[in-house]
């Protein structure tokens, strides 16, 4: 599905990842973990083609950089982590607005089609109970599965994501982790995203990239990618001994 070849990209000059290179098929998720400011981001918004990079991305054997924008738009979808609101339009609204790249607009004379998958999305991502709300109402929360279910509206075949349990409480960090991947299972699509929280990449992600300053320390099945040598060097701490003693305080509390 998705080809990266020898990718260097940054900011000024100066290159923040390097010497990037891996790929993911169809039906893969993919999670990019490794500490603050080791180029994850920057990642993400290469293959979107955000900013510049050096080497190849291809998607299906083409080169991204022979799509125009609104091709691109129906192949690839990216959420940032800083998705803001800019004008006060309605849960509804916003979510059409993911139509736009496939019918030219998302208020007027909306199709039977992205209205249908529109109203889908919403239902699937538990926000049908907002739909008419104003988006400057809304909580972080509430936002961020807003800006998802637009994400998705898209229908994409690589979502990127950065960070998208970002603002949700527990109960929909995991519903939403589980919805993922079974959307990319039953429609053979492929997800990379980007996630701090270990326990999570475990539970979600069939394959795994690790980085430190901005190259690839390890890349492959999550069981091998989440060796505790690998990420003892990664992020500088005993994650094993970590996660069994924080089991342990758990243990210790009554049911």
């Amino acid at each position: 599905m998705l080809e990266v070849r020898e990718m260097c990209a940054g900011y000024g000059g100066v290159d923040v990842i390097r010497n990037i290179s891996f790929s993911v098929v169809a039906g893969e998720s993919l999670c990019v973990l490794g500490p603050n400011g080791c180029g994850k981001t920057t990642l993400l918004k290469s293959i979107a083609r955000i900013i510049d990079y050096r080497g190849t991305v291809s998607l299906k054997d083409r080169d991204i950089l022979s799509f125009s924008r609104k091709e691109l738009a129906k192949k690839i979808a990216l959420l940032g982590q800083s998705a803001k609101v800019y004008f006060p339009y309605t849960v509804y609204e916003t979510v059409s607005m993911g139509r736009y790249a496939h019918s030219g607009g998302f208020l007027k004379g909306q199709p039977a089609e992205d209205k249908t998958i529109v109203e889908d999305i919403i239902e699937k991502l538990d926000i049908k109970d907002i739909k008419d709300k104003m988006i400057d109402e809304l909580s972080g929360g509430q936002l961020q599965r807003v800006f998802l279910a637009k994400t998705f509206a898209q229908t994409p075949d690589i979502i990127l994501l950065d960070e998208p349990a970002n603002h949700l409480d527990l109960k929909y960090q995991i519903e939403l982790l589980d919805f993922l991947k079974s959307w990319v299972r039953d429609n053979n699509k492929t997800l990379i995203s980007v996630l701090h929280d270990l326990n999570l990449a475990r539970r979600f992600a069939d394959t795994a990239i690790v980085m430190k300053d901005g190259e690839i320390t390890a890349c492959g099945k999550i069981e091998n990618a989440l060796n505790g040598e690998i990420l003892q060097a990664v992020y500088g701490l005993d994650i094993h001994a970590h996660m069994l003693e924080s089991l342990e305080q758990w243990r210790i509390i009554s049911p």
